[in-house]
């Protein structure tokens, strides 16, 4: 893998999330809106805009983290589905977003991107979600 200390996230990915566990080739971060659990998977490679543009075993490891991840948020909140997407149109840095949807939530079943107003955790409901998706992660 590249140089880890090369790597610096992007600053509206650094505004919008907060970092949640340190994986092998991907920051764990948690998306600040509490209207969705939502979970980003940013790999720490610099430069890449595009799976396509990661080396083939980064690759690889990227879906083994994504797996890991959705199966954690399978776990802790047993969604109707789980959208995942890498969409880069207002941050070019390559993000996979991991988001829970419930036939009830407020934009089923649209898309979640642009619609709405982000709800920001409050602090003792943010600590709570970190410490449950931890605790979700290492018991897989």
């Amino acid at each position: 893998m590249d140089d880890p200390y090369a790597f610096e996230l992007d600053p509206q990915l650094q505004a919008d999330t907060v970092l949640v566990s340190d994986w092998h080739l991907c920051q764990v971060r948690l998306m600040n809106d509490s209207r969705y659990p939502w979970v980003i998977l940013v790999p720490k490679v610099p430069g890449v805009a595009e799976i396509h543009e990661l080396a083939d075993e980064q690759q690889h490891l990227l879906l083994e983290e994504s797996v890991r991840l959705s199966k954690a948020l399978d776990q802790l909140y047993s969604p109707h589905k789980l959208n995942i997407a890498a969409l880069g149109n207002v941050v070019r840095q390559l993000h996979i977003h991991h988001v829970v949807r419930f036939e009830d939530d407020a934009v089923f079943p649209n898309p979640v991107w642009g619609v709405g107003t982000v709800q920001p955790y409050e602090p003792d409901k943010l600590a709570e979600t970190v410490s449950a998706l931890t605790i979700a992660f290492d018991l897989l």
